[in-house]
């Protein structure tokens, strides 16, 4: 599973998403993400959705590639719903397993949060997959610009964020290979108790955590061979710039987040 995850990565593909404006791409996702904590009822989902569904199909990106990669967070979206349907007691009693009851208003609302959870994840990992890291570094320096007139270091921050992006493929595969290498001295994994399993996953931490630290070290010495010293003094070598298609991509999420605001009154 840890080998088809997508978080993070970057896929170049010659479509309309992969050539907007990276700065374009991040307004896009905070609006959606800000507004789809508008929609409140079946209908406003099944807009958000197909607004989803047209960016995939925008980013010439299989669908069937993005909804494979997204596997390990189906664990949390199962876990999400299950809470909300055995823990909200609202609504009428639909059948009781277990001793627990089981609520329309429970059902439903699990069901909701569980699909604003799917969406938001889709919407961020089609931002990691249409942009490389590099050009997230520069538009969100770019968007943070007026921070540093207050002395904050935006270029920093923003190289931060960009580096934590594009190490999440690699720690999950450097898990991968260290579950393997324990797999071939007997530990397992997939069978046993909670507890075992638990217990077997201990020993995964600590090299773990050695080999980020390498890592870590590594990037920094060869930043520092290179003669990094921040912002000062650098710079661009692309030129960012807004076109047309950059604001009307924009005024498409301005638009859903208009119709979500009234289909929740």
């Amino acid at each position: 599973m840890l080998d088809k995850f997508i978080i993070g990565q970057y896929i170049p593909v010659d479509s309309l998403l992969h050539r907007l404006d990276a700065r374009a791409k991040i307004t896009i996702v905070f609006v959606f993400a800000a507004s789809i904590f508008l929609a409140n009822n079946y209908v406003a989902f099944l807009v958000a959705t197909l607004y989803v569904a047209l960016l995939i199909g925008l980013s010439r990106i299989p669908v069937r590639y993005l909804l494979r990669g997204l596997k390990p967070i189906y664990i949390l979206i199962a876990v999400t719903f299950l809470v909300h349907i055995f823990f909200t007691r609202t609504g009428d009693a639909l059948f009781s397993i277990g001793g627990f009851a089981i609520y329309s208003g429970g059902l439903r609302l699990g069901a909701l949060i569980a699909l604003r959870f799917l969406l938001l994840v889709s919407m961020t990992t089609l931002l990691t997959l249409t942009t490389a890291p590099i050009v997230v570094t520069d538009a969100l320096e770019s968007m943070l610009g007026l921070l540093k007139k207050i002395k904050v270091p935006v270029h920093e921050l923003a190289l931060m964020m960009s580096i934590s992006l594009r190490f999440i493929p690699t720690l999950l595969q450097e898990t991968d290979k260290i579950m393997k290498a324990q797999v071939a001295r007997g530990v397992e994994f997939s069978s046993g108790s909670l507890k075992a399993r638990v217990q077997a996953i201990v020993p995964l931490l600590i090299p773990l955590f050695v080999s980020a630290f390498k890592r870590a070290e590594e990037l920094a010495t060869a930043m520092e061979a290179r003669g990094y010293k921040g912002s000062e003094g650098r710079t661009k070598y692309r030129v960012m710039q807004m076109r047309g298609i950059d604001y009307l991509m924009i005024g498409g999420v301005i638009v859903l987040a208009g119709v979500l605001f009234w289909l929740r009154m």
